[in-house]
């Protein structure tokens, strides 16, 4: 969805975000910088991941991951 707006820009911020993000127009240069500020949030969101996992947890879940796995561990070939 696009929504056309009157806004006050610094223009002097504005070619410094085209110079990084290598963009040529403002409209493209605010829609990258915006890009970016919702791809760094959702980066850093995953640094605040903590799954509850325990070591039993994780050998539990790894059970019979390969079709042909043997008992202990190993695999059916070669």
């Amino acid at each position: 969805m696009r929504k056309h707006t009157t806004i006050d820009l610094d223009t002097d911020l504005v070619a410094a975000a085209a110079d990084v993000l290598g963009t040529r127009r403002t409209t493209e240069t605010i829609h990258a910088a915006l890009e970016e500020v919702v791809a760094l949030r959702r980066r850093l969101q995953l640094l605040d991941f903590r799954p509850e996992l325990s070591p039993s947890d994780l050998a539990v879940s790894r059970q019979g991951r390969f079709v042909g796995q043997r008992a202990g561990g190993g695999h059916r070939g070669a």
